[in-house]
């Protein structure tokens, strides 16, 4: 009996119906289109069974598989090495094409290399697409070709191209659902993938949230953010909708999108970052990176309640607030000297809207050792942070209970411990 032909969608770190780039197209072809996701052992090896993200990701499936049902259809679920699920499937169908959203991290890069070669050693397409970012890889360049390594000029020019094209277009997909194939795969339980579900939770994002984000962004207490980063990073929602609805409706968030782009080019186009200084001539700092003291910054019990209060509120919750990111990262680097890299494993293993480059990016920038970085000398003061962005203590009271009843000696005094930074930049900074 002849296999039917058939071309195949491949769910990714897009996991949505709507305005879906790649989807779009495989549901312009002439085949009827089966919908894929794979989850990589690669990638779940490294996690704990009760990881929250991955719990997000099978709920985000499972609505797929819902609004799929209503035109008799559903997705396939594998599980396995990427590249051995990819030729059991090119030996179970007679596929024609595979369609795909670029993925522009390094271990994906090579990923979808690979599995181009083996799809392609099996007469096999593969298209991929545009759909994470708004401008990719060498779109938004210097005059000279070479990527833009400072914030300001590289969104600068990221407004002007936006700004020719007058808005992005959005792909309406559902007129073309019935041309999904029609067939009915069993939806595994999250047990059959080896995880249970976290009692963590991603927040529903909610953009009514931000109408006054400029004034209000900073303070941690007024809960005043979309919660969409954990949305982006999984392509829950589209991030043209986004950056549409932000030019239209609140020029400090657009920016704020434009720096996740910015990280995103700097990942491509400098792929050491990842695992390296961008600034290789601060490979000189001799880091204290002392065990015990990492522990205690981990616990959120280093004595000063605005660090402590950011990594409680990671720990319990996967959240934290940016400005308070900020502040915990300058004083992993800066008052105890601790590698950014320990910080940056750290926050990947944590934060549910974990994404690499912007990960990686915002790590060197407060360790000083990345592009556009925050100077070496510049060492946030927890407690000037403190009463500046929750003078009220209601932030801290929130993730610390026991703040009221007073409170810890801070491990490390704060003007000793700038001067120590400060001292080992520059003895470490090679000339």
């Amino acid at each position: 009996m002849m296999k039917q032909k058939v071309n195949f969608f491949w769910f990714r770190r897009d996991l949505r119906l709507d305005d879906n780039t790649a989807l779009f197209h495989a549901l312009q072809s002439d085949l009827p289109v089966i919908p894929v996701f794979i989850f990589d052992d690669a990638i779940l090896e490294r996690l704990p069974q009760n990881d929250a993200r991955v719990s997000f990701i099978y709920d985000s499936l499972q609505k797929i598989n819902e609004e799929l049902a209503k035109v008799q259809a559903s997705i396939l679920i594998k599980k396995g090495k990427t590249a051995e699920v990819w030729k059991s499937l090119v030996e179970e169908f007679d596929i024609q094409n595979v369609f795909f959203n670029k993925d522009y991290e390094p271990y994906a890069i090579k990923r979808d290399v690979d599995i181009s070669a083996l799809l392609k050693e099996n007469n096999v397409g593969s298209f991929a697409f545009k759909d994470h970012v708004i401008f990719e890889e060498k779109e938004i360049s210097k005059s000279d070709g070479l990527p833009y390594t400072i914030y300001t000029p590289y969104k600068n020019k990221w407004l002007e191209q936006y700004r020719i094209l007058g808005s992005v277009a959005e792909n309406d997909t559902q007129p073309f659902f019935a041309n999904f194939a029609k067939n009915h795969y069993l939806f595994p339980q999250l047990s059959d993938i080896g995880f249970e579900r976290s009692s963590i939770k991603v927040i529903p994002h909610n953009l009514s949230q931000i109408a006054n984000y400029k004034e209000t962004r900073d303070f941690p207490a007024l809960d005043s953010t979309s919660y969409l980063s954990p949305h982006l990073r999984f392509g829950t929602v589209s991030v043209r909708k986004l950056v549409n609805w932000a030019n239209r409706k609140n020029q400090t968030f657009l920016s704020e999108l434009i720096w996740r782009e910015f990280f995103i080019q700097i990942l491509y186009s400098f792929p050491h970052v990842a695992n390296r200084n961008f600034k290789s001539a601060y490979d000189g700092i001799e880091w204290q990176n002392n065990e015990d003291d990492f522990k205690r910054w981990c616990s959120g019990t280093t004595g000063y309640p605005m660090v402590d209060a950011g990594m409680r509120q990671l720990n319990k919750t996967g959240y934290m607030h940016n400005r308070v990111r900020m502040v915990v990262a300058s004083f992993l680097c800066k008052h105890l000297l601790i590698d950014w890299q320990w910080g940056e494993a750290y926050f990947a293993e944590k934060l549910l809207d974990f994404e690499l480059a912007s990960n990686v990016g915002n790590w060197q920038w407060a360790a000083g050792t990345g592009c556009d970085a925050a100077p070496y000398f510049r060492v946030f003061n927890p407690e000037i942070q403190l009463k500046k962005f929750d003078e009220k203590g209601i932030y801290i009271r929130k993730w610390i209970p026991e703040f009221s009843l007073g409170y810890n000696k801070p491990m490390i005094d704060h003007a000793f411990a700038r001067e120590r930074a400060i001292a080992t930049y520059k003895a470490g900074i090679l000339k």
